[in-house]
This record gives C-alpha cells, sequence and structure tokens, in this order.
C-alpha cells in the first residue's frame, strides 16, 4: 500500500506541475491530528471555479478503543466552487482506494456469529482484512481565516464495494467460508472534517 501511495503522490505532483501557476494549498484534517490519523493533501486551482484535490489518510492503530482500525487509503477528488475557486460552497466526485485491517462496527457489540458451516464464534472477536474501491460525492464550504490561511470543512458519502477476508483474532482463523475473498458492497460516509489550509502559491 505504501507504494501505491508513493506512486500516487507522483502522479499528482506531476499533474500538478503541468497546471498554469494558479493557487496551490497544502492541507491537514484537524480533527483527526488528535488521535494520531493522518489526513493530508494538495489543493490545485485549475480555472475560475474548479480544483483538483488530492489527499492520503493514514490510521496506523492496530487496536483503537479495543477495535482493529489500520486504514490506508489515497483519494482524488475534482471540485466546483459556486462562488470561485477556494471560497465558499462547493461539490465534488471523488474516487478512493484503500487497504485496511479494521473491526466493521456491526461486530462491536457482544453475541455470538454463527457461520454458514454452522460454526460458532465471539462476534466482538472478529475483525477483516482486505481492500476497498470507493466513489462518492463531497459537499464542503470552504472560507478565509487570513491572507494564506483557509478552512475546509466537508463530508463525502458514496459507495464502497470491498475485497476482504475475516479473521478470529483469538485463534487467527477465518470465521468466513470464501475460499479466496468475501465481497460486499455498501453506500456509506467515508471521508469528512475540518481541513486547514496554507497558501504555496
Amino acid at each position: 500500500m505504501k507504494k501505491s501511495i508513493s506512486l500516487f503522490l507522483l502522479a499528482l505532483s506531476f499533474c500538478l506541475s503541468a497546471q498554469k501557476v494558479n493557487s496551490l494549498y497544502v492541507k491537514a484534517n484537524a480533527l483527526l491530528l488528535p488521535i494520531g490519523v493522518i489526513n493530508v493533501g494538495l489543493e490545485q486551482q485549475l480555472s475560475a471555479r474548479y480544483t483538483i484535490q488530492g489527499d492520503i489518510f493514514i490510521s496506523p492503530w492496530k487496536s483503537f478503543a479495543v477495535h482493529e482500525f489500520q486504514y490506508y487509503s489515497a483519494s482524488l477528488e475534482g471540485r466546483y466552487y459556486f462562488d470561485e475557486a477556494f471560497k465558499h460552497w462547493y461539490l465534488g466526485a471523488n474516487i478512493s482506494t484503500a487497504a485496511f485491517v479494521l473491526q466493521k462496527w456491526n461486530y462491536w457489540g457482544d453475541g455470538i456469529y454463527t457461520n454458514s458451516n454452522n460454526k460458532e464464534f465471539v462476534r466482538s472477536n472478529l475483525y477483516q482484512k482486505g481492500i476497498s474501491f470507493i466513489i462518492g460525492a463531497t459537499v464542503g464550504y470552504q472560507f478565509n481565516l487570513s491572507e494564506r490561511w483557509n478552512m475546509d470543512v466537508y463530508a463525502t458519502v458514496g459507495t464502497s464495494q470491498d475485497l476482504y477476508k475475516g479473521y478470529d483474532r483469538t485463534t487467527g482463523e477465518r470465521y468466513d467460508v470464501a475460499k479466496n475473498f468475501n465481497k460486499s458492497g455498501e453506500i456509506l460516509p467515508y471521508r469528512g472534517g475540518v481541513m486547514i489550509s496554507y497558501k504555496l502559491r
């Protein structure tokens, strides 16, 4: 996954260098930094109302509040501002890819999970490891704090298509019965927060 993120950032920097010299902001998600989750990005102006943003999300937690929460993603988003680039309301189209080792929210509670072979597991001991491909839409509002500083408040909802394997953390064995990967698809919020942005040019 680290190689994928490096290639993503290299491709993004190449695209940005090919653009005209328009405004460029570097940004970090202020809501996630206090809990040790990194979400940073670059937003480049393409025209009067259009920008493109690339960002990465890194959650290194093998355990967070007793739940697995390792999540590594790269995201690319095109944005349309109703006023002008970097000002006020905007809509975005987002694509993301991710690798994860986490415990889905519906496994947090106690109880018994019975697989299709009638084997029982303690639900709270189960977690998932896999990859996701996500497409979604963003709505946000960006405003100026000072000459070079902006605040960007946003949320993204989309469809996530996942390939994963399920494991029991106490035994290390798979609780699912798929030969290779399980497949799932769901609509969910997958990005959001408050980005503090600094204008580089």
